[in-house]
């Protein structure tokens, strides 16, 4: 069917603009934008046009694979997540010295994998924070913070990072994805190095009524909320367990869809006893509230629902974009992912490699097959879409959830562009560069 359509180009507007007003609408409508109201708002109304156009052409298959095989599982799974993982609380205060707080990125960087990085930022960013609210100069680890657990880390599962789910559910195993691992050791290694050496040089510099506060002011960590790591296990073998290889049905190409869909079943049913197992006490603590998921159901019902007509036209073009080689794909995936959602563009180079011709997959006739693509090639986009998302607060959803909390217990974060020009150029470019020449040059 996708070869018989002509893709207008008129049908993209509506998926470049919902990526558009998720980039800019925060830095130029603040108000306005902080409305979840006004953000479904923009997705249904974006979504129109697109729904409108698709059904009038026969393409209503793609358009229900997309939301109810897409996005639902996409969104279900956060859900699970968040949820879960904010009935984990760990409170107290021990001494910020540098390789107390290196060793909690270090953490936060390994859970990242197993409880999404958005799970483990909000997990660990308030221990953080108060751990450090001694010391004077802390804007650094929070930047490493967003770097190194809301992005580098969550390179190891489809649990780690949303574009890594969506490239599962396009054929990718669980166990691919720890393909990448010697990349997420080589990253988080190199950020960790830089980290502890900035933060011993600033340790140094505090004032030593800062240093003294520090180390008195100390309370025993505590954590509450147990019950939620076997809901986290049983969420891991959900995802790992409830698909075609282990369940052929629901693979089927004409199984009804609650068969299709029983690993959302399942996770929802992990989330209400996550819910009902949970002591209040706990979420109170976590200043639990439902309005980032919220948001992110908002905001990607509309991405979804407008994304269709820009994959079918990105495959068809696919010969036409100029990316050849691993590098390519790395840079332009990881370009387009640290200004607009990582998800998506995740989804768009993974079309466009689907859409590669003979003479440029001759080059990887060598290569395994993966989710329909060569596997470096899988491997570049996974990686792009990963760890460039921490090049600005909007390249992935957690980055802007930190620096609001990190701003509301007065920490002084650097501007949108602050944050690129002094550490993400600065810092993360290189060790991306790093990155590139040792795995994909």
């Amino acid at each position: 069917m996708e070869e018989t359509v002509q893709i207008p180009i008129l049908m993209l507007l509506p998926f470049v603009l919902m990526l558009l007003c998720i980039a800019v609408a925060p830095l130029t409508f603040e108000k306005i934008w902080e409305s979840n109201k006004n953000k479904l708002i923009v997705s249904i109304v974006l979504s129109i046009p697109v729904v409108w156009w698709m059904l009038s052409n026969g393409l209503s298959h793609e358009l229900i694979h997309q939301m109810v095989y897409d996005y639902v599982p996409f969104i279900i799974l956060l859900l699970a997540l968040f949820v879960v993982t904010g009935g984990i609380h760990i409170g107290g205060d021990i001494q910020a010295t540098p390789l107390v707080n290196t060793i909690i990125l270090a953490i936060g960087w390994v859970l990242a994998s197993f409880m999404g990085t958005t799970g483990a930022a909000m997990l660990l960013i308030r221990p953080l924070i108060t751990t450090n609210q001694q010391r004077k100069y802390k804007v650094h680890t929070m930047l490493f913070f967003i770097a190194v657990v809301a992005n580098c880390g969550g390179l190891l599962t489809p649990l780690g990072d949303p574009p890594l789910f969506m490239l599962f559910l396009r054929g990718a195993s669980f166990g691919w994805f720890f393909h990448l691992f010697p990349i997420w050791l080589v990253t988080g290694i190199l950020l960790l190095g830089i980290y502890f050496a900035m933060d011993t040089y600033y340790h140094k510099k505090e004032p030593l009524a800062n240093l003294t506060a520090d180390k008195n002011d100390t309370h025993p960590i505590t954590f509450s909320g147990g019950i939620n790591i076997l809901w986290l296990a049983a969420i891991i073998a959900c995802v790992i367990f409830i698909n075609e290889s282990y369940i052929p049905a629901m693979g089927d190409e004409h199984a009804p869809f609650y068969i299709k869909l029983l690993r959302e079943w399942a996770l929802i049913a992990v989330i209400l006893l996550s819910w009902f197992t949970t002591k209040k006490v706990v979420r109170i603590d976590n200043n639990y509230s439902w309005a980032p998921i919220v948001e992110v159901a908002y905001l990607f019902v509309g991405i979804f629902a407008t994304m269709t007509p820009a994959l079918m036209f990105l495959r068809s073009n696919a010969a036409e974009l100029g990316l050849s080689t691993p590098g390519a794909f790395y840079f332009a995936t990881g370009a387009l992912s640290s200004f607009l959602d990582n998800t998506p563009t995740a989804v768009a180079f993974h079309t466009v490699a689907t859409g590669l011709p003979d003479s440029i997959l001759a080059a990887f006739a060598s290569e395994n097959i993966v989710a329909s693509i060569p596997e470096i090639l899988l491997e570049a986009i996974a990686c792009g879409a990963v760890l460039f998302g921490a090049m600005t607060y909007i390249g992935n959803g957690p980055n802007f959830m930190v620096k609001a909390i990190a701003e509301q217990n007065k920490i002084d974060m650097p501007s949108f562009f602050g944050y690129i020009g002094k550490f993400a150029i600065c810092i993360l470019l290189p060790v991306y560069v790093i990155v590139w020449l040792i795995f994909f040059f």
